[in-house]
């Protein structure tokens, strides 16, 4: 067999099996990145792990075999879910930034987080400068950029518009969670259809506070991620905040964000960005 038939074989086999886990979801926790996902993640492990008994404590490295990313990464993914072994403990929750396609992520239920554009794009800017170091230029700049400004966020946003129309979804926005954290979270485990133990759900959320959480990246780091730590601003837990836009963006950016927006998204997501507190016309 030649090289090029074995990328060939093993790219099949790849979509096969995911295919296959793709089927097996209770549901797929989906966000354009900078959305809150992270935080998110860990509450729900640390709920999932207390109910089931889980008796390692949860950190930023093991949340992954309890909320795995939609990918066969054997730290990360789905190899890593500990529970597979026992169905119906914890439900099958795989989380990911893709875009939609249909036969990638078939008619399953989905959890989509959402967050306001312009909170979202100021989070972006610093994870491709600071972060990932994947960007050399001003935010001014970075917001009319193709592959990771808002023209990006859009596409995004207007495919998972139509993604989640006729099936089975839960909106949760950032801009809730951090009002009551609590609240949300109890939502989506009844969306999921899972028991809710009151007491784990307030231990979860308490573990998952924004100060405790900074904390535990800048001692722990997140697996595959190799970053200043010391650096504020190049953190996943950055800010916490909901609404800090203002402290990075001008009245002229944060027009041209909006103008973005309102522009090229249909409004179907637009509905979705409303969620978040941005009403666009």
């Amino acid at each position: 067999m030649t090289s090029i038939a074995r990328r060939i074989v093993r790219r099949v086999q790849k979509r096969i099996a995911i295919t296959r886990h793709a089927a097996a979801a209770d549901s797929f926790l989906v966000s354009y990145p900078k959305s809150g996902r992270t935080w998110f993640r860990y509450v729900l492990s640390h709920y999932f792990a207390t109910v089931a008994d889980v008796e390692e404590p949860v950190d930023l490295h093991n949340m992954f075999s309890i909320v795995p990313n939609f990918d066969l990464d054997p730290v990360r993914g789905i190899p890593a879910f500990r529970f597979t072994g026992t169905p119906g403990v914890v439900p099958r929750i795989w989380v990911s930034h893709l875009e939609y396609r249909s036969s990638l992520f078939l008619r399953r239920p989905v959890i989509m987080m959402v967050r306001d554009p312009r909170d979202v794009i100021v989070s972006a800017y610093f994870h491709a400068t600071k972060h990932k170091h994947r960007y050399q230029g001003t935010l001014s700049d970075f917001i009319d950029d193709q592959e990771q400004g808002m023209p990006a966020m859009c596409g995004y946003l207007d495919g998972w518009a139509r993604g989640i129309a006729g099936r089975p979804h839960h909106i949760l926005s950032y801009e809730a969670l951090t009002a009551d954290a609590v609240a949300e979270t109890r939502a989506v485990l009844q969306f999921l259809r899972s028991p809710v133990d009151e007491v784990a759900l307030a231990n979860a959320v308490e573990a998952g506070r924004f100060e405790a959480m900074q904390e535990r990246e800048r001692a722990e780091g997140l697996p595959a991620h190799e970053y200043d730590r010391s650096d504020t601003e190049s953190l996943r837990m950055r800010r916490g905040q909901a609404g800090g836009f203002g402290d990075y963006l001008d009245a002229a950016m944060i027009a041209r964000v909006e103008s973005h927006c309102a522009k090229r998204l249909t409004s179907a997501a637009k509905s979705l960005v409303a969620q978040t507190g941005l009403i666009l016309a």
